[in-house]
């Protein structure tokens, strides 16, 4: 059974442009980026059944994979405000 990965880019298109500016201009980020990129392919080896994991594990994997979405989806979605917004705003 193959299982889609959740690429940034996919998840995220409405934010692509801030995106690509935080992959190069901000080395944290870019870091997170690559880790979330990497944490979700070694999640659809598991689930497509190339490598093996107990269930265990598995989910110990998603959950770190949903905390550095969440702090990468924090970080574009401020990359995205207007300037000097506060972020409390619908500017």
């Amino acid at each position: 059974m193959h299982v889609e990965h959740h690429s940034l880019i996919a998840d995220f298109p409405e934010l692509r442009e801030q995106l690509h500016t935080l992959r190069q201009q901000d080395h944290h980020f870019a870091r997170l980026a690559d880790e979330y990129e990497a944490l979700d392919k070694r999640i659809c080896r598991v689930e497509d059944g190339v490598d093996l994991l107990d269930d265990s594990a598995l989910s110990t994997l998603k959950a770190e994979r949903v905390a550095l979405k969440d702090e990468l989806s924090r970080q574009l979605n401020k990359a995205a405000e207007p300037e000097g917004c506060c972020g409390k705003c619908t500017c």
